[in-house]
């Protein structure tokens, strides 16, 4: 369970960061690209020598982490333009909602995630507290045609964490996480400077002193983050026996909302419909059914 409440605090954090790039006016893509470039350097000082894992691109994660990495950076425009043309909000509730896809994955590929009555329950409440945590009251005006934005969002947010879950039921243990997390953001990083560089921006934009310390801070959370749900995923209590994947999520996806929420009252002093806070009691009481199946 230390694992995962690292994960949840590291993805707070991300949050709080993101806040500060836009409340700064902040270049958000440049910053990104120096997250996963940190985020590689810090997987880098992790690595342990290991020959059986050399050469990397003949071990059987390898694919995977290139697939996550590009998604990443990919990830990350699709919400950027969602934002821009739908709106924040449908945005927002579209890449929350996305925990249900590696959730169900969970269940399926994991024989021993089993699908109780009690985790069934804790898992409804789950999306429905996520909804209406993150559910925001404004005027929704967008080309209906546009929909296919947070649909993509949906389901590449939901695809990435499913493809983490697949790599690490099969194929990630503690030994070689290290050295999947570092190809995972090499790619990232290469991604964004290709994306970069198909836009003809400048790339001392990268040297730019604001730009390298909060990319610096974002990619020791984003690192932190991936790196400690696959622990999460991974751990074995006394018994021997993992926590199922689609509880991790569950927890993990209902802990970063609400530790946010806290944050961006405190912090940011953000206001809440009283619909969001009836998200957050509800998202309480499924943390505690999920922690107990």
């Amino acid at each position: 369970m230390i694992f995962l409440v690292f994960s949840i605090l590291s993805s707070a954090a991300i949050y709080v960061i993101f806040k500060f790039l836009d409340r700064f006016k902040i270049n958000t893509f440049n910053v990104i690209v120096i997250n996963y470039i940190t985020a590689a350097a810090l997987g880098l000082l992790l690595i342990q020598t290991q020959t059986d894992i050399f050469p990397i691109y003949k071990n059987a994660w390898f694919p995977y982490s290139i697939i996550i990495g590009v998604l990443f950076i990919m990830t990350f425009v699709i919400i950027a333009k969602s934002s821009q043309i739908v709106g924040i909000a449908i945005t927002t509730v579209s890449n929350k909602m996305s925990v249900i896809i590696p959730i169900a994955v969970s269940i399926i590929i994991d024989p021993l995630d089993v699908l109780t009555n009690f985790k069934a329950i804790g898992i409804i409440l789950a999306i429905l507290a996520v909804f209406l945590s993150v559910y925001r009251k404004r005027k929704v005006e967008f080309d209906p045609r546009n929909i296919y934005l947070p649909i993509i969002l949906f389901l590449s947010m939901g695809l990435v964490d499913s493809i983490v879950k697949y790599a690490q039921q099969y194929h990630i243990n503690d030994n070689v996480l290290p050295v999947f997390t570092v190809t995972l953001f090499i790619m990232s990083a290469i991604s964004g400077l290709v994306i970069k560089l198909l836009r003809r921006t400048s790339f001392k934009e990268l040297l730019d002193k604001r730009i390298i310390l909060w990319g610096i801070g974002l990619g020791i959370s984003n690192y932190g983050s991936l790196y400690f749900l696959i622990k999460a995923l991974n751990y074995k209590n006394s018994l021997g026996n993992t926590m199922d994947g689609s509880i991790v999520f569950g927890i993990n996806n209902l802990g970063i909302i609400a530790l946010s929420v806290i944050i961006g009252l405190i912090v940011f002093k953000e206001k809440f419909l009283k619909i969001n806070w009836v998200g957050i009691i509800i998202s309480l009481f499924a943390i505690y059914i999920l922690s107990k199946t």
